[in-house]
């Protein structure tokens, strides 16, 4: 009896030995499984990674654009999980968004943040509703207006007639704009025989003429000596912009005054060839990334306004308040140039949209 129960308990410690070395071997397999799933996810993300190079034309490090460029490369590496970073060209590729929107279209940089106009070049008219003044009339308008059907819309408009090439990621603010030069003005026929520096659009030049000045094409680069030597007696463009390139300071840049002509608006945006070769979750991380930056640079480009007005005057700036502008009689201008464009570009139902 006592034998067989010693011969039991001898082959149950050798089956729970046994037992114990498959449980041990097992386990060794699991483990290196697991450590391939590891070496397979690292693999995968090192698969996924990419540098994005989004490129604008401001120097200045506390101007909205660094904000929004620093922003989207924060949360690129975050949605990321570091699998991708952006290089930032803080106006260091070019202070010339024309030059910048050619380093675009070859591939040299993969994002820029640029005037609309220069989509017109490649036959997207359509785009240049944004040159047209008065069309807002607030920052909370403008917003409402772009963030609905308006701006799908029109993002879809572009990418359709680039083939693609061009898309739109964001819509970015550049502030409200206003008259700043040798002597103020209160209405349009104070700017009689004036030169003012301003874009390229047609449908801007069509304006300030219609207020009988003089549009002068000078590069954003050098419009401070432009203004301080009197080659141009204005300009036009908003607080934040305006004095953190001390234009204020020059000699036809003192008086500042609130026309309010444009709350404007700038494009963010993608190389198309470069986009589309992204998969699915590299485009994902980079349309995130695009979102909230466009977010925190209109953020910053809003809670910056009243500081940079105070900061102009406080260094020398005279400045006009809007209640002291003859709006009505800017409108008057304005306005017949918004019908004119909607009906010769099929925008009808785009301005109607923006007036509502």
């Amino acid at each position: 009896m006592k034998k067989n129960l010693k011969s039991a308990l001898a082959v149950a410690v050798m089956l729970s030995a046994t037992f114990s070395i498959h449980a041990a071997k097992a386990g060794k397999v699991i483990s290196r499984n697991s450590s391939k799933t590891s070496v397979s996810k690292k693999a995968e993300s090192r698969s996924l990674e990419i540098t994005v190079s989004l490129a604008h034309n401001q120097t200045a490090p506390d101007n909205p654009y660094t904000f929004g460029a620093k922003a989207f490369k924060d949360k690129l590496e975050q949605v990321s999980g570091g699998g991708a970073t952006a290089t930032l060209y803080n106006g260091n590729m070019s202070e010339d968004e024309g030059e910048l929107f050619k380093k675009l279209q070859s591939g040299e940089a993969n994002i820029v943040v640029i005037s609309p106009g220069y989509l017109t070049s490649l036959g997207v008219a359509e785009v240049d509703i944004f040159s047209l003044n008065y069309l807002f009339n607030n920052f909370a308008h403008w917003g409402k207006v772009l963030d609905g059907p308006f701006g799908s819309e029109l993002a879809g408009i572009v990418n359709q007639k680039t083939n693609g090439k061009i898309q739109i990621l964001g819509y970015w603010s550049a502030g409200v704009r206003n008259y700043y030069g040798k002597k103020p003005i209160h209405s349009p026929k104070d700017l009689k025989g004036m030169t003012i520096r301003i874009g390229s659009s047609p449908v801007q030049q069509q304006f300030w003429k219609g207020c009988g000045a003089i549009p002068a094409s000078v590069g954003w680069g050098v419009l401070y000596d432009a203004l301080n030597t009197g080659k141009v007696d204005s300009a036009e463009n908003d607080y934040t912009n305006m004095s953190l390139k001390n234009h204020h300071k020059a000699k036809n840049g003192k008086y500042i005054c609130e026309t309010e002509h444009d709350f404007t608006t700038r494009l963010m945006l993608v190389n198309g060839d470069f986009f589309n070769k992204l998969t699915p979750t590299q485009k994902k991380w980079i349309k995130q990334a695009a979102s909230y930056a466009t977010q925190v640079e209109r953020q910053k480009t809003f809670e910056q306004a009243s500081g940079s007005k105070a900061k102009t005057i406080a260094e020398g700036a005279v400045v006009v308040e809007n209640s002291d502008i003859d709006t009505a009689a800017f409108k008057a201008i304005a306005l017949p140039i918004q019908d004119e464009f909607a009906q010769k570009n099929g925008m009808e139902r785009f301005l109607k949209m923006a007036r509502q």
